[in-house]
């Protein structure tokens, strides 16, 4: 049977792209990755799987681009590419702890909270911090005016999200204990819900639900994740089909990196294609995308990896997971690759 041209075009890619990203700067900025594409006569059984099935949010803009322009299924065109979206990282991992996607994309907290629990989830790829995309928020006339002001408050957040390690830095900062504030554990469309109603003293959210309410309401910002997180971007997988699909995951992270570049690149449009997507107007989403700095994706880096695992850490000290984690664990590299 022949090949049509397309197939072929894709195979060649591939079987030939190597393990390093082109020419982008790591997500602690102190170092770059490169590519050499060599040219083969056919691509390997196995290299692609049948179906690649990837967990998206609201706030994955590489994601959500890469999904509109149909990134993956021009290059994979022998590869069914299914699109599942989730309100945030803890029920995406959940999906991917038993089976039901291949690919998720969360913050920071969230592979923490599954590794704790026994999941086998593995850390693929990462990208830079984003302090700034988050915040903890308070109605305008609100008596809360520092962080100290916490102590005896209900703040309202996703459980093992990265809005919980947001608030456990604040309390932290402010010299506080755990105990000393009041959580309401909440996803986000009943968090704001809750915090609109005046339930909860203080919401702690991420972007674009934070740029959302600042469409409609106006909310004080009590604390952005400046000072206080880094809030990187985590994509996982099994270890199973990254140890069986390296150069998928390598193709998968070069269309990532190339959705970023369009967003820089192409901002009104980009804005027009996520608010198309997302169902959040255009802006919102260009609130979003100015606070968002350039986000490219790349392979994980023993900077990133000390810095998760300063925040399992403390989330360990503080009893918030059951159990130690050791975040070299659950590292998958490409193969060849140290770091």
């Amino acid at each position: 049977m022949t090949l049509s041209a397309n197939r072929r075009r894709a195979l060649v890619f591939l079987a030939g792209t190597s393990l390093l990203l082109p020419g982008v700067a790591s997500a602690t900025g102190s170092a770059t990755v490169s590519t050499a594409v060599n040219k083969v006569e056919k691509n390997r059984k196995g290299d692609t799987p049948r179906e690649i099935r990837i967990g998206f949010q609201k706030s994955s803009v590489n994601l959500s681009l890469l999904k509109q322009r149909q990134g993956l299924e021009k290059q994979l065109p022998a590869t069914k590419v299914s699109w599942f979206e989730f309100t945030a990282g803890p029920q995406m991992l959940e999906a991917l702890s038993v089976g039901s996607i291949d690919f998720a994309m969360t913050g920071e907290p969230p592979p923490i909270f599954a590794q704790a629990a026994g999941s086998q989830l593995v850390y693929v790829g990462a990208e830079p911090a984003k302090p700034g995309v988050s915040a903890i928020l308070v109605k305008p006339d609100s008596s809360l005016k520092t962080l100290a002001d916490l102590k005896g408050k209900k703040i309202a957040f996703q459980k093992g999200s990265s809005a919980h390690y947001h608030v456990l830095r604040a309390v932290q900062q402010a010299g506080l204990q755990w105990s000393d504030i009041t959580p309401a554990y909440l996803a986000p469309a009943d968090a704001r819900a809750a915090f609109e109603r005046g339930s909860v003293d203080a919401w702690a959210i991420w972007d674009p639900y934070w740029a959302a309410l600042e469409q409609t309401a106006s909310p004080r910002v009590l604390a952005t994740g400046k000072g206080l997180v880094n809030n990187l971007t985590h994509y996982l997988s099994s270890r199973q089909f990254a140890d069986q699909y390296p150069k998928v995951i390598q193709l998968f992270f070069e269309e990532l990196t190339r959705s970023d570049t369009f967003v820089q690149s192409n901002r009104p449009e980009a804005v027009a294609i996520l608010a198309a997507s997302t169902g959040l107007d255009k802006a919102t989403i260009a609130s979003f995308l100015d606070r968002r700095p350039r986000s490219p994706v790349v392979y994980l880096t023993q900077s990133i990896i000390d810095e998760q695992q300063r925040v399992a850490d403390h989330f360990y000290q503080q009893k918030l997971i059951p159990k130690a984690v050791n975040i070299r664990d659950a590292v998958w590299l490409p193969p060849g690759s140290k770091l």
